[in-house]
């Protein structure tokens, strides 16, 4: 877990808030993702979450749902997502790169296989949004043999038990759902979020960042006030699908979040 817990160490010591874009692998095309993913390097981002495709992504809106099926349509797998880890990393052995998608495709692997895998490839973490803390067992001893960190997840509806829970386990960084419902949904309010995060903030032994409904620089800036980074997801992944160069715009989408992020209060631009 190196990579993760050296990035958020420098972030805090430089008194800067994480920013965490998410793309889907494979989309807006398979060569694609790889220089996206190095253009928002080069914008500001500290960690990078790759979306696996997936044919039932449950907690996902409408704009990640079309993107995974375009991916699997152009057979984006577990196995090209893998590969384009590896290719990441022949020009970047720093930025952390955590796998966001869901159980179905890891099981069919086998949890001890996938872990090897993920592992020579690369990947820093892990986020299954339908796999709960409660049965994560098998899966977290063979992430921990291998020194990857198993990412959790908390919402504004999670009960107090489960919450302490949570900070007790959670490795990497805690990922704080804003609200409760799907990615993409328009109906942030940091307002109301901002207790809540506060108090994680609080017990979690990992920074907590904030993510779901986080779409440009104000939005970004207003999560941020309250949290140690945002996760930035839907809105990236629709300007990049109808964009005749994905990395530019990449570049073009993340840059006025990053200098947002820089000018929030109890942020030091670098």
């Amino acid at each position: 877990m190196s990579r993760l817990s050296d990035t958020f160490d420098a972030l805090r010591t430089r008194g800067r808030k994480a920013l965490v874009p998410f793309v889907t692998a494979g989309d807006p095309a398979l060569d694609a993702t790889v220089p996206v993913l190095h253009a928002l390097v080069a914008a500001g981002a500290d960690v990078l979450e790759l979306g696996v495709p997936f044919s039932d992504p449950m907690a996902d809106g409408p704009v990640i749902q079309r993107s995974s099926e375009r991916a699997l349509a152009r057979g984006a797998g577990l196995s090209y997502v893998l590969d384009t880890v590896r290719a990441f990393r022949k020009t970047d052995a720093t930025t952390p790169v955590v796998l966001m998608g869901y159980l179905n495709p890891v099981e069919i692997r086998g949890v001890d296989r996938f872990a090897h895998d993920a592992s020579d490839a690369g990947v820093d973490g892990v986020l299954l949004v339908d796999l709960p803390p409660e049965e994560a067992g098998d899966l977290r001893a063979a992430l921990d043999a291998h020194g990857i960190a198993l990412i959790l997840l908390a919402s504004p509806t999670t009960p107090e038990a489960r919450l302490r829970r949570l900070c007790d386990d959670a490795q990497g960084y805690l990922y704080f759902v804003s609200f409760a419902g799907v990615t993409g949904a328009d109906r942030l309010d940091a307002g109301a979020a901002s207790e809540r995060l506060q108090a994680l903030r609080k017990q979690a032994r990992v920074p907590v960042l904030a993510g779901f409904g986080i779409k440009d620089a104000a939005s970004a800036a207003a999560m941020a006030e309250h949290a140690d980074g945002v996760v930035v997801g839907s809105a990236l992944v629709a300007a990049l699908a109808g964009a005749t160069d994905p990395a530019t715009e990449a570049t073009r989408f993340l840059a006025p979040l990053r200098a947002a992020l820089d000018a929030t209060p109890g942020a030091r631009a670098a």
